[in-house]
């Protein structure tokens, strides 16, 4: 078992409810008691939904293979009312965390269904303001106060300050499929393949911001690494990549100065983000400790 999960405890009065955007492993999700509700991925006319219907592994190979460049829609209204109708019999309360919604329409889907689903369980939708590894470490923080019997409210207070802890930071491989999804424009793109740099990226305020460039993947990881080092002491720490596990191991190796192996936990990047990824997407997020203040 993965230092990560801890015992869960029975007596969960809180159900914590995230989306595929989280990256969080199917297994370390079923431990903790989270539910994921699957961001849409449509190749042509094929739909699928991210993790259930269509894994990481079975996304990149169609991506690099078929002609045609596939699309992701959030959950909608309804997916969120199903899911919230389900464990609202259950449990006391739903904290519902999820993508920036500066990012995506999910947390907005979310917050509709609360309004239309009909319950005296409360329900908390909270925007995380990151996507990936960085949503991960707030849902997971949550799922584990749930696990230990803590009430919606302090569950609620916790993940606020937990998501000022959280900082993420990393590299994409290419910009071909941020130009493909519409994210950046094809020219810059071009230039950029043509010159052969790898964007790094970060996150602020809720929004994706670009970070300065490199030439290789070595490179990527020695600024991720520089950038964990000024972060120090970690709490938490985890590394989502796409079709690059040598890569993502290397990073782990050296974060292991900052925190024990065994406690950073790789995932792979899934469809809803693998779209405007592609593969050679290498990203961390960490948690720092709470401030003494």
């Amino acid at each position: 078992m993965h230092p990560l999960i801890r015992h869960m405890d029975n007596a969960m009065k809180v159900k914590v409810v995230t989306d595929s955007t989280s990256d969080i492993p199917a297994e370390l999700a079923d431990a903790l008691g989270i539910t994921i509700v699957p961001v849409y991925v449509r190749f042509g006319d094929v739909v699928y939904r991210d993790g259930e219907e269509i894994t990481s592994d079975e996304f990149f190979l169609k991506l690099t293979s078929l002609p045609v460049h596939p699309a992701t829609s959030q959950p909608t209204p309804d997916d969120f009312v199903k899911v919230y109708s389900k464990y609202c019999s259950e449990v006391e309360g739903i904290v519902s965390i999820h993508i920036s919604a500066k990012i995506s329409g999910t947390f907005s889907s979310a917050l509709l269904a609360t309004r239309t689903i009909e319950t005296p369980c409360p329900i908390q939708v909270i925007d995380s303001k990151f996507n990936s590894a960085g949503l991960a470490l707030v849902v997971m923080a949550a799922a584990r106060l749930a696990n230990e019997g803590a009430s919606i409210q302090d569950i609620i207070t916790e993940t606020y300050e937990v998501i000022d802890q959280v900082h993420m930071f990393g590299m994409f491989n290419t910009m071909k499929y941020l130009a493909r999804s519409g994210r950046v424009s094809k020219a810059i793109a071009a230039a950029a393949n043509l010159i052969d740099v790898k964007p790094l990226l970060t996150f602020g305020d809720g929004e994706i911001v670009r970070a300065g460039l490199v030439r290789t993947m070595a490179k990527g990881i020695d600024r991720i690494y520089d950038y964990i080092s000024k972060k120090v002491p970690v709490e938490e720490l985890m590394i989502v990549h796409s079709a690059v596990p040598d890569e993502a191991n290397k990073l782990k190796q050296r974060l292991a100065k900052f925190l024990p192996s065994d406690k950073i936990l790789i995932a792979k990047l899934g469809a809803a983000l693998g779209v405007h990824g592609g593969p050679g997407v290498l990203v961390m997020a960490l948690r720092q400790p709470k401030s003494d203040e």
